[in-house]
């Protein structure tokens, strides 16, 4: 039997070996227990979060002038970007392709605003008396009900009138008013979107290799991958519906015998883009029109009853047959999101709820569901 004696390795490697188990029991005893969480660190926690949520909420409220024209810019490069992806098939380069695209775009919506100036120019000259027009055809039908006499009767017809007409120009001020700082943010607006669309593609990069691993760099790839064919495939396929709507919207207005019927449709496929408040909105216009138009209540009650029945039937059959429910938001949310978006943004903002849904909520399922294969999108 072997014995290891004093001096020799064996016995030094022995002492070595019991001064570090010795070293490692006393540093694990050095580390403290993690405790468990109690309800007051939850609710610290959570007022962190809730401080945060509401500083954020400020910043976006108090830099609307920068920030909504700059996320508009980023939504629609997007779409813009992976239109020029496809063109790249055919030989263009991406950055070709979305300035190309870009230019047809701002040409576009430059023909469509001076298209609709005249229209909306005379629509505007005319307001005090489309509004007593349509108080003096709104009011007969009111008073057919019991509540709406009573609190007709217990008002000034006229001093009604007046005040209405005395509004309508404020307003006009209020509109003329707001001309300037829109001016300013088409600029950025564009500017954003140029820009974005040239730096497309080192922008991608650069977020790609901010992360340090590959895992996390393949994540990001896949992320925006997904983020970018959700928008893309969303603004496309809902633009064609929605100009099918406003197609058959300026038949509408043009049998029920309504003027600039082609305007209608044009603001029908606008406002299809705010879930809820649009088509309220749209109806609301019709209804008015009509009964502008026709001293029949059926008459003026039927360009609003097919507009609403047609978008009732577009947005319940139509689009869920198109979409899917890969696309499915629950509406709820939605409809929070357009209260937020309208009350951050007013209308733009309307119009971008339903974008930044789509958005956060494809971020939220990429990054909770891992890949099956660790390999590079195609």
């Amino acid at each position: 039997m072997n014995a290891a004696l004093p001096g020799s390795g064996l016995f030094k490697r022995q002492q070595y070996l019991q001064q570090a188990e010795i070293e490692a029991q006393a540093a694990e005893a050095d580390i403290p227990e993690t405790a468990e969480k109690t309800g007051l660190d939850l609710v610290v926690a959570w007022s962190i979060v809730g401080t945060f949520i509401i500083a954020a909420s400020a910043v976006i409220y108090m830099m609307e002038a920068i920030l909504m024209p700059v996320t508009l810019a980023i939504v629609i490069g997007m779409v813009l970007g992976l239109a020029a992806d496809r063109l790249a098939r055919y030989g263009i380069p991406p950055v070709m392709g979305g300035l190309l695209l870009g230019i047809v775009f701002v040409v576009g919506l430059f023909f469509l605003i001076n298209a609709l100036i005249e229209p909306l120019t005379s629509l505007a000259g005319q307001a005090p008396g489309i509004i007593e027009r349509t108080i003096e055809r709104v009011l007969p039908y009111l008073q057919r009900f019991e509540w709406a006499r009573v609190a007709i009767d217990g008002a000034n017809e006229k001093k009604v009138t007046d005040v209405a007409i005395e509004n309508a120009g404020a307003m006009l001020g209020f509109i003329a008013a707001g001309v300037t700082p829109a001016f300013i943010q088409t600029l950025i607006f564009l500017a954003a979107l140029g820009l974005f669309l040239v730096g497309r593609s080192h922008l991608r990069k650069t977020i790609i290799l901010a992360f340090a691993t590959r895992d996390r760099r393949l994540a990001a790839i896949r992320i925006m991958n997904a983020t970018e064919n959700a928008i893309g495939f969303y603004f496309s396929t809902a633009s064609l519906i929605y100009v099918a709507l406003g197609t058959i919207t300026t038949v509408i207005a043009f049998a029920g015998g309504l003027t600039v019927a082609p305007l209608w449709g044009l603001f029908a496929f606008v406002s299809s883009f705010i879930p809820y408040l649009g088509v309220t909105a749209m109806t609301i216009a019709l209804l008015c029109a009509g009964l502008m138009t026709h001293d029949a209540l059926l008459l003026a009650l039927a360009p609003a009853v097919a507009f609403f029945m047609l978008h009732l039937v577009m947005e319940n059959l139509v689009t869920p047959a198109i979409l899917g429910r890969s696309l499915e938001i629950n509406p709820f949310l939605i409809f929070l999101a357009i209260i937020f978006w309208t009350w951050m943004w007013g209308a733009v903002g309307a119009m971008l709820a339903l974008p930044l849904c789509l958005i956060a909520m494809t971020i939220f399922n990429e990054v909770r569901t891992s890949p099956p294969e660790r390999q590079l999108p195609g």
